[in-house]
């Protein structure tokens, strides 16, 4: 049996950050694991631009609820869905997933949480489990599943690695140049393509 496990922002939803990093006008925000291949890292200094500039969870989340899955994403995940079962698997957390989940159809998701004060501030993050997109690959094909999955960033490869078939979507430059072993797909109709040729041998 075949099982999709894809990321989620990049490969269905546009990047969060990015987008949050539009609205604020603060750059450095615009930093995601397609740049900087340490999590830890970048999430502790987007928390401490948070703190700097006095923004909370509902600033974020006010961003998010005006976010769009990319065109045609929710389509071609629900072509995906008919044929096998998918599992997002997402550095994301619970506190920002739910209005994009909502209008992909909600599919299962696996992300982390964040911390949060009772004023709306985010004191930390905390992973599921460390190389939680690794372990859920490694998990399902314990359970006798042919895994397959889909990535765009850094914090995708091990992920990519541990699994059957391996897909990079839509990478940035450094990326592909460096994991030159993983097919590449541009848009959802070449993804489609190399979906079908490996659930087909």
């Amino acid at each position: 049996m075949d099982i999709v496990c894809s990321d989620l922002e990049g490969i269905f939803t546009p990047e969060i950050w990015i987008k949050f990093a539009e609205i604020t006008g603060i750059e450095e925000l615009r930093l995601t694991t397609r740049d900087i291949s340490d999590y830890d890292v970048l999430m502790k200094r987007r928390l401490a631009i948070l703190d700097e500039n006095h923004l909370k969870l509902d600033d974020i989340r006010t961003v998010i609820a005006k976010m769009e899955p990319l065109e045609g994403a929710l389509e071609f995940l629900d072509w995906l869905r008919s044929i096998m079962q998918v599992i997002i698997v997402s550095d994301t957390y619970v506190e920002f997933a739910g209005p994009l989940m909502e209008r992909l159809g909600r599919p299962t998701l696996f992300c982390n949480t964040l911390t949060v004060a009772a004023d709306g501030s985010i004191g930390g993050y905390n992973l599921r489990q460390p190389d939680g997109k690794k372990k859920v690959a490694l998990a399902l094909k314990t359970l006798n599943y042919r895994v397959i999955a889909i990535g765009d960033s850094y914090n995708d490869i091990t992920m990519l690695k541990a699994a059957d078939h391996a897909i990079l979507y839509c990478p940035p430059g450094n990326v592909k140049k460096e994991y030159t072993e993983f097919p590449t797909a541009i848009n959802y109709a070449e993804l489609k393509i190399q979906l079908l040729k490996i659930i087909r041998g």
